[in-house]
């Protein structure tokens, strides 16, 4: 699974990162936030990518598909995208001529963002979105504001980190003005207030993919150590325990239910080792895959 930004590699995109100023007022890499990042060559057929922060997805040329666990949608030149944190599927074999911008959107400066800016929130009503991704269509202001971004990709300047700290918030305003149902606004508004995630809900969508602990509480919206607690308190086992059986239950139904090999099945439910996955299987179930068939 790909991990967006942390796997980007120079020489397969073109990013811009935005400095941020540290506790004592300082710069340094650990304080660097992805902004932008540009791409023009075709990814594999299909790839399983997790969005480890908000991302908006602006198709500059080409067409795409993406899907969510609720979702599939076709996206041409002139879409754009909004991906809460979380798991998906792209393919981008469609078309050779796909580019795109990828914004990759902090929760820190998002709640900067509105803090700033509370007079836009202040009559908020929209519930939350059931879907995890919001597609909106450009506007002749948005197409001017990305115009007005291309030329600091290869030009460093100054001032640039500040400009595009400033651009920042100006993507963050053209797409609240684009935002015709309000439920940008709604998702912004929830994560000013650090509203956390049901875990029933999270677990159950995310159970068979590949995230840590560690990713599962950022996309919970709490700590790790507030992570663990909460989980306990609602499941009276930690995560580690209730994944791992969670996953073999999974795996049970497939080897009674489909005819699916044990390496396919090891697969499905994120076990790396066939032989690991066969040792958990018979600790749990008294029996090896293959006996129980």
């Amino acid at each position: 699974m790909l991990r967006v930004p942390s796997s980007i590699q120079p020489g397969q995109f073109e990013a811009l990162t935005i400095q941020r100023p540290g506790p004592d007022g300082s710069r340094s890499d650990e304080s660097a936030m992805t902004f932008v990042a540009y791409r023009s060559d075709v990814y594999p057929e299909r790839n399983e990518v997790f969005f480890e922060e908000h991302a908006v997805i602006v198709v500059l040329e080409g067409q795409k598909k993406f899907s969510s666990p609720t979702q599939e949608l076709h996206v041409r030149k002139g879409d754009i995208l909004f991906f809460q944190r979380g798991c998906y599927s792209m393919n981008e074999s469609i078309d050779s001529s796909y580019r795109s911008l990828v914004f990759f959107v902090n929760e820190k400066p998002l709640k900067e963002f509105v803090g700033q800016h509370l007079s836009l929130f202040a009559k908020t009503s929209t519930p939350l979105p059931g879907d995890l991704i919001l597609a909106f269509v450009s506007s002749p202001t948005f197409a001017t504001f990305i115009d007005s971004l291309l030329p600091y990709f290869g030009q460093e300047t100054p001032y640039r980190n500040e400009l595009l700290r400033l651009k920042f918030q100006e993507l963050l305003l053209h797409l609240l003005e684009i935002d015709r149902n309000g439920q940008l606004q709604a998702i912004l508004w929830h994560i000013y207030q650090g509203q956390k995630t049901d875990l029933d809900y999270l677990m159950n969508t995310y159970l068979l993919k590949p995230l840590s602990i560690g990713e599962l509480a950022r996309l919970s919206g709490r700590s790790l150590s507030g992570f663990k607690r909460d989980f306990e308190e609602t499941f009276q086992v930690s995560p580690g325990h209730w994944i791992r059986q969670k996953r073999l239950e999974h795996a049970h139904f497939l080897l009674r239910n489909t005819d699916k090999n044990v390496s396919e099945v090891s697969m499905e439910i994120g076990y790396e080792s066939v032989s690991h996955f066969i040792k958990a299987y018979k600790h749990k179930y008294g029996s090896t895959p293959k006996q129980l068939r």
